[in-house]
């Protein structure tokens, strides 16, 4: 958990970004509108395709009544039109009209001379330390909003990753791959209380996902582990193998096994990184030229609230 100090320098980060961005103001850079508007006229984007309303409501993590709002005044201005999806009515899509792209256009230049004048009383040096410190807040806030879910192996998004895990396989592999093959799992041992499968999610976006089978007589398994490259170098497959482990040991298991093909090489190393020790195969796996395990350790201890203590 977070110490004192560290909520502090936090809260002390939020205070400056939003009085220099100038969000404290109901008209936002300058324009006649607060900036929750400002940035879903952005979010929708200048194109014709317009974008799905619930997708964007999942990408700025706005409940639905105030992005309700946030569109009814679009709307009354004239800048946004929403529509049923004429695929599908239930779905609602945004789209700019041509007043709308034209504030937005007004938008992006006034965005990039705000973003000049952080930057213009800086010397060189200074400007290229802001620049690399602003990229790494983004990469590690980024990571942060990754939520990880437990869903049936069944869920669209599960498919949708396993789809795009298989396809990623058929690449690297030097055989190719076919899941008819391979020693998939039964989606039962992916449910519970036979085992779990996680889909991580970025704005409502799956981009990865991982199964543990909890066999009742042997040890738990890892199956199908994939991150979306554009997320990876965020920490994604690191804690899916401690959201994992922790799940093993709530559930009785103390140790905790999986097998990869040697052209995972950068999966390997964060096998050994972890803590997984290479054992002889334990399974007829095609695809497989190597087998890990780890003695699982206990879950975090709770405190009276149920949280986490670590």
């Amino acid at each position: 958990m977070a110490d004192d100090a560290q909520i502090a320098q936090v809260r002390r980060f939020n205070r400056t970004v939003t009085e220099r961005v100038g969000v404290l103001h109901d008209h936002y850079l300058g324009l006649d509108r607060p900036i929750g508007e400002a940035r879903l006229l952005w979010e929708i984007g200048a194109d014709d395709a317009g974008r799905d309303v619930r997708r964007l409501r999942e990408r700025l993590g706005l409940d639905s009544g105030y992005m309700s709002r946030l569109l009814r005044a679009l709307t009354a201005d004239g800048l946004v039109a929403v529509r049923p999806n004429p695929r599908d009515r239930r779905v609602r899509t945004a789209r700019l009209t041509a007043a709308g792209r034209a504030e937005r256009a007004l938008l992006e230049r006034h965005s990039d001379t705000l973003a000049g004048t952080l930057l213009e009383p800086l010397n060189s040096a200074q400007r290229g330390r802001l620049v690399a410190a602003m990229a790494e807040v983004e990469r590690l806030l980024t990571a942060a909003t990754v939520t990880l879910d437990a869903v049936d192996p069944g869920h669209p998004d599960a498919r949708s990753c396993l789809t795009s895990y298989f396809a990623e396989m058929r690449e690297s592999f030097e055989t190719g791959f076919d899941p008819a093959l391979s020693l998939l799992p039964d989606a039962g041992e992916l449910r519970p209380p036979h085992g779990v499968f996680l889909v991580a999610r970025l704005h409502g976006e799956p981009v990865g996902c991982a199964g543990l089978k909890l066999p009742a007589d042997a040890p738990a398994e890892i199956k199908r582990m994939w991150v979306e490259p554009r997320v990876r170098g965020l920490g994604l497959a690191r804690r899916f193998l401690a959201e994992l482990e922790d799940r093993a040991a709530r559930h009785g298991h103390d140790r905790l096994r999986l097998d990869t093909n040697k052209a995972l090489t950068t999966a390997i190393g964060l096998y050994r990184a972890y803590g997984f020790d290479e054992v002889a195969a334990f399974n007829d796996e095609p695809y497989a030229h190597h087998w890990f395990e780890k003695r699982v350790t206990g879950p975090a201890p709770e405190d009276a609230a149920g949280r986490r203590l670590t």
